[in-house]
């Protein structure tokens, strides 16, 4: 495992299949993410989508397959099985399907829980500046970046509210700005149009390729806005009942019969 070509895929499931007992929730899985790509993962309700983010990120352990990641020039990386914060540390950030984030904190404080991952000092040291000055000009510097993130995604006169009071849109960018914290090379995005009014859906696809250009990010998203998928998404695959039925451009996969019968039924594939 030492691919380290640029164009060597930034993220890979290799045969990953995820039991729950007699559910099979994920069966036989394997696709890759290219580097700098928006991919967009889609499907029906229940069809897996959601289980093989939680795979990625270390909340589930497969049954058997594996998972590579090349978020470095080191080359690639075996990131099954590690813990969330591990597989944070290797450079993949995710936001939820449900937002969640700290509601009684700032804004500007969600944002600085997440460049935590990559603090150097101990939380505690800050109690004690006077002794552990590195430490606090850290603390500093976490909350200087933290401001400078929420200005470029908009958010800066949101910086001392609560994260709970802010509108549902800023909601959504306050939860991707956390994730930026922890400087990802590689972000997750679990149906980030959820809940966002048809303008607000337009608005996020020039949002979604700027994120990835000025962040210089490879991104993989979950969306039911056909809208937003189509419009953003360089390459499609397509999950239903836990296993992938097809994969290609948008066009490709808008005029999939095997896609049209897995959300419309027979009927609508054979018309």
């Amino acid at each position: 495992m030492t691919k380290t070509t640029k164009d060597a895929p930034i993220l890979s499931l290799n045969n990953v299949t995820l039991r729950f007992g007699g559910l099979v929730a994920v069966n036989n899985m394997t696709m890759s993410v290219p580097r700098g790509g928006i991919i967009g993962l889609i499907g029906p309700n229940g069809a897996g989508k959601t289980t093989a983010f939680n795979i990625i990120t270390g909340f589930y352990k497969p049954t058997s397959g594996y998972v590579e990641f090349a978020g470095s020039s080191s080359g690639t990386t075996m990131i099954t099985g590690l813990p969330p914060h591990k597989v944070c540390e290797a450079g993949i950030a995710r936001t939820f399907q449900n937002i969640r984030l700290f509601g009684n904190e700032t804004a500007i404080q969600n944002v600085m829980v997440g460049a935590y991952v990559r603090q150097r000092g101990k939380w505690w040291m800050n109690m004690f500046s006077y002794a552990f000055p590195a430490a606090a000009r850290e603390e500093s510097e976490i909350a200087r970046n933290a401001s400078l993130l929420l200005s470029r995604l908009g958010l800066e006169k949101y910086a001392d509210a609560q994260a709970s009071s802010l509108p549902y849109g800023a909601q959504r960018r306050l939860e991707i700005a956390r994730a930026l914290a922890t400087k990802p090379s590689f972000l997750l995005l679990d149906e980030p149009a959820a809940g966002m009014n048809p303008q607000e859906s337009a608005e996020l696809l020039d949002f979604i390729r700027r994120l990835r250009d000025e962040f210089s990010l490879s991104i993989l998203l979950i969306e039911h806005d056909m809208k937003v998928v189509m419009g953003v998404c360089e390459h499609i695959w397509v999950l239903d009942q836990g296993e992938l039925i097809a994969n290609g451009a948008p066009a490709e996969i808008k005029a999939n019969p095997r896609v049209i019968e897995a959300y419309l039924g027979k009927e609508a594939a054979h018309a």
